[in-house]
């Protein structure tokens, strides 16, 4: 993709972030979001085919930035347990740094169809890998339980970041959700360690 396109397609999942986290997904209009990104509305088709691919396409985009930056991360670790709290650290941090974020992938991206719910787990799945991974050499450098089921972890490990970003936004943001990560890293330390 030209620089140019790749500016406008930014640009536009930037402003359908927005949108999405004011308006809600049901709530919020194609016309809306080409208002917000402030190009024309038939633009949006150029780069989208529906409300629906802008919205798979921003959390894939979102889940990537994402996983790059625990990769980065990840890779200077020197243990499992410190990679683990690298990976918790940056995923809390981020989403109480952008709100809106956090609000599409807590609340909208749950109350659409099973497709499109498929299609954000296909882009969910590197995010998985990662975490999987990182479990995975835990287990083999003896950090974590030999026994440990690497599937079930991955899924609670997810699920507890997960969950810990749902509360926060329903408490109405009424303390640091990254000031939580020490908590959170000690407790599943607790259940991985050998």
């Amino acid at each position: 993709m030209a620089t140019r396109k790749k500016e406008k397609f930014a640009q536009i999942l930037q402003a359908a972030e927005r949108v999405f986290a004011q308006h809600g997904f049901h709530g919020s209009q194609v016309s809306r979001v080409a208002q917000e990104a402030g190009v024309a509305g038939g633009t949006i088709y150029l780069y989208f085919k529906s409300k629906e691919d802008i919205l798979i396409s921003l959390f894939k985009e979102r889940l990537g930035e994402l996983v790059e930056r625990i990769d980065r991360a990840v890779s200077a670790a020197g243990s499992a347990a410190e990679a683990l709290r690298k990976l918790c650290e940056i995923h809390l941090t981020l989403l109480e740094q952008n709100v809106d974020l956090a609000l599409v992938t807590q609340i909208e991206l749950r109350q659409n169809s099973l497709e499109m719910r498929r299609e954000i787990g296909k882009a969910l799945k590197p995010y998985l890998d990662r975490i999987a991974g990182i479990l995975q050499k835990g287990v083999e450098n003896k950090e974590f339980r030999p026994d440990l089921d690497i599937k079930l972890a991955r899924q609670l490990v997810f699920g507890g970041l997960d969950e810990a970003v749902s509360t926060w936004l329903i408490s109405g943001r009424k303390y640091s959700l990254s000031g939580q990560t020490d908590k959170i890293v000690d407790f599943y330390l607790r259940a991985l360690k050998a």
